[in-house]
């Protein structure tokens, strides 16, 4: 099951095409990039040594093959000559036909290399990435959430799909073809100067005429080349965005308003990709042009040479198709280079994200969770999201082992901070949380997170079956353990009315049910868990007033022998909680039961009153 990804976060400018680096983007550090690169390519020294044989064994069997058809022109050509001449027996086709077989078998050969070197790295590339992904995925398990806090979900996802496979995709075709290129390079210049000499100076005085063309379309095409990919993000973000709220663009009719800022949007990018896409397609021509008068050079040259008889006619049809060669590894090279600096840069985004900070954890030694008893202490307790700005000030207060604590206040008062804190989704600036007088650092984050059930305010359901959803709070659980669960939490009547019953899929934002049959599977799943300390965040705050009482008294069933921490705006829910801790900015402001805290007739009591008179002018 994949877990439901909140669309507004996933959606804007962040999302996986705006995390992509391709084109012109750039590696801060390329060096180092790129040594870490081939760190993780160490495993694979073989298989790439391997590669490296075949490539250069394929490049060097298919640039034999000009030669030899060199061979075969000059021997029809003579033969030619001869017969009209009258001075020999004109074609020997015995001859050639050999020849023929040779080349046959040089391209064959040629081409089962070429094959060996593509599979053995596609391998090695594949299994790079997929080490890739599997750190990115137990490290996303290890990272605290005060990261994801400042990074949007899209350009998480980014790394993990676009920047590995910008990886893979150069590990499996430019790495080779880097290899095919250098070698092919240098035998074709073997052999052009074992025709002749004259010739290959003449061919390669062409060639830094093409380079300097190349590095001046390839520099001005990089700036296109980002702004592309960047408005590329911006339209996708933006088309993803309107797409999961698409109800409300409809409820407030923003339809027109949307298509104007797309089309912006798209005009931008329409811009930007041709300028780069015609710069960029204008490489071709330019080596294609520059070749052509290495050819004609060369032809001309040739003529020449052979009417001197210092070359065969043969010769000549066997340089130019070296010359078509060695054009086409320095073509490949300008673009493996501007590959490579894309590569570099989406390696570099990924191993950052490898070493972000993780959460801290226990190694030895841990506190077994299975003897708690749910008492709770926290001690001048002060937390801040950002440290220059703290929302939880010097806040105390004991819970005994299954008590019932109600957590009260304002929008904003730092109510469900408190339960994050405790369940150490962040660390604390000062003071200590205990619990059964350990303190929470002593346990490992996975057992102490175990002793929690957890109700919130917001569902939090998968795309899969309501069974599995349910059986999320306990893996192990039966199916008759589950439809039990499901009946405490009041979800087994609902469930039974559905097409598939527990079986029914629900879809990825699990909209195919209704808010209010939402919650009860959440609280379903919390019962499923049987935890030594509950924490309910507005659990009913979803439901009709007759479903509440019936959640009412199963929570009520639920509470009995464990500690609970209640949190809720409707203070008419918690009349009977044993402790009510009433907070505002962060601070605990007043704490007793619920007819105490009246009797005080202080801010809880305003609050009470206030929300009573509202009841009353409904």
């Amino acid at each position: 099951m994949s877990k439901k990804i909140d669309n507004k976060r996933h959606g804007g400018f962040g999302g996986p095409m705006g995390g992509m680096h391709l084109g012109g983007a750039k590696a801060k550090d390329f060096k180092g990039t790129t040594k870490k690169l081939l760190d993780y390519l160490k495993p694979f020294r073989l298989s790439i040594i391997i590669v490296l044989i075949f490539a250069v064994g394929s490049a060097a069997f298919s640039i034999i093959g000009p030669k030899v058809l060199g061979h075969v022109t000059t021997s029809i050509f003579e033969g030619l000559v001869s017969k009209i001449s009258g001075s020999g027996a004109g074609i020997d086709f015995s001859y050639i036909g050999k020849l023929i077989v040779i080349l046959i078998v040089l391209y064959v050969i040629s081409a089962a290399f070429s094959f060996i070197q593509n599979f053995v790295m596609s391998g090695v590339a594949q299994k790079v990435s997929y080490n890739l992904r599997k750190e990115i995925s137990l490290k996303i398990n290890k990272m605290p959430l005060k990261y994801f806090d400042k990074m949007s979900h899209g350009e998480v996802l980014s790394r993990v799909t676009n920047d590995v496979d910008t990886v893979s995709n150069t590990l499996n075709q430019s790495l080779s073809q880097i290899f095919t290129s250098i070698t092919t390079l240098i035998g074709v210049l073997i052999m052009m100067l074992s025709i002749s000499g004259t010739m290959t100076l003449a061919a390669i005085i062409v060639v830094p005429l093409s380079g300097v063309l190349i590095s001046f379309v390839v520099k001005k095409s990089q700036k296109y080349f980002k702004e592309q990919q960047s408005y590329l993000g911006h339209v996708n973000g933006h088309v993803e965005e309107i797409y999961s709220g698409h109800t409300i663009v409809k409820a407030f009719n923003g339809e027109e308003k949307s298509v104007e800022e797309f089309n912006e949007l798209n005009d931008t990018l329409y811009s930007s990709a041709w300028k780069s896409q015609f710069l960029s397609g204008m490489m071709m021509p330019i080596m294609t042009f520059i070749g052509n008068i290495g050819y004609v050079i060369v032809t001309i040259l040739g003529g020449y040479l052979v009417v001197k008889n210092s070359i065969k006619v043969g010769d000549i049809q066997s340089f130019i198709q070296y010359i078509r060669s060695f054009n086409q590894p320095i073509a490949q090279a300008a673009q493996i280079a501007n590959v490579l600096q894309s590569t570099a840069a989406a390696a570099e985004r990924v191993f950052e994200f490898l070493e972000e900070e993780e959460e801290a954890d226990l190694d030895t030694n841990p506190i077994d969770v299975e003897e708690l008893k749910g008492e709770v202490t926290f001690k001048n307790v002060h937390f801040g999201y950002n440290e220059d700005k703290i929302i939880i000030n010097d806040f105390s207060s004991k819970v005994k082992p299954g008590q019932r604590i109600a957590i009260v206040g304002p929008t904003g008062a730092g109510k469900t901070t408190i339960v994050k804190l405790l369940m150490r989704f962040y660390e604390l600036n000062s003071g200590e949380i205990l619990v059964d007088n350990y303190n929470i650092n002593e346990f490992k984050r996975s057992d102490l997170r175990k002793a929690f059930g957890m109700v919130l305010q917001d569902t939090w359901l998968f795309n899969g079956s309501i069974m599995e959803n349910i059986r999320y709070g306990n893996l192990n659980a039966s199916d008759e353990e589950v439809i039990n669960a499901a009946k405490a939490a009041h979800v087994h009547h609902f469930v039974k009315t559905l097409p598939d019953g527990y079986n029914m899929e629900l879809n990825e934002d699990a909209s195919n049910v209704s808010q209010g049959q939402k919650q009860l599977l959440t609280i379903a799943r919390a019962i499923l868990a049987d935890p030594k300390i509950l924490i309910l965040d507005e659990a009913t705050s979803s439901v009709d007033t007759r479903t509440e009482v019936l959640i009412q008294k199963a929570m009520d069933n639920l509470m009995k022998g464990r500690t609970s921490f209640i949190i809720a705006h409707r203070l008419s829910t918690i009349k009977d909680a044993d402790l009510i801790l009433v907070m505002k900015d962060g601070d605990i402001v007043e704490q007793g039961n619920h007819n105490e805290l009246l009797n005080k007739d202080g801010f809880y009591a305003n609050l009470y009153n206030s929300q009573f008179e509202q009841a009353s002018n409904s």
